[in-house]
């Protein structure tokens, strides 16, 4: 299971009258839990067996082909070993990393950055606004193409802090 499966997920608790989700693909498992108005990931790793998927009558499952167990463990033991800051979009829009095309990037891989440093511009119906750091550190990755629509909440960098 891909990290954007998982958020599809959230996204769907979130957005409906769903309070619970668990997703048994193979040896994985994934419980969502919907607190009040924040929703969690309560358990996210392989399990030893192969279970039947147990979902709302009303919820539509991807086929079983969509999902990568390999990513997803990849991805949560990497996560949770980390210690990266993760810097997420504030708003829907299209994703931009440099200013103009034939201009450089704002930030690159390796680049320090301090609070107030732009790091990159969402476009959001028509207007240009730039993302500025919150926090200091170091530029690990770029999460998002350029030119690429997010989500609000979308983890666009991570972040090394200092």
């Amino acid at each position: 299971m891909e990290l954007k499966e998982i958020k599809e997920l959230i996204k769907l608790v979130s957005e409906s009258g769903v309070s619970e989700i668990e997703v048994e693909r193979g040896d994985f498992k994934v419980s969502i839990k919907k607190n009040s108005e924040k929703t969690t990931i309560v358990h996210a790793a392989p399990i030893a067996h192969n279970a039947p998927v147990a979902l709302p009558v009303n919820t539509v499952m991807p086929s079983a082909n969509q999902f990568s167990t390999e990513k997803m463990e990849a991805q949560v033991s990497t996560q949770a070993v980390s210690n990266l800051i993760t810097i997420k979009s504030p708003m829907i829009g299209t994703f931009y990393k440099t200013p103009s095309p034939d201009k450089p990037s704002f930030v690159n891989i390796g680049d320090e950055i301090k609070p107030g440093k732009v790091l990159c511009i969402i476009e959001a119906m028509k207007l240009f606004n730039e993302i500025e750091s919150e926090i200091s550190g170091k530029i690990v990755k770029v999460l998002v193409e350029n030119a690429s629509p997010v989500e609000y909440d979308q983890p666009l960098f991570l972040v090394e802090p200092m």
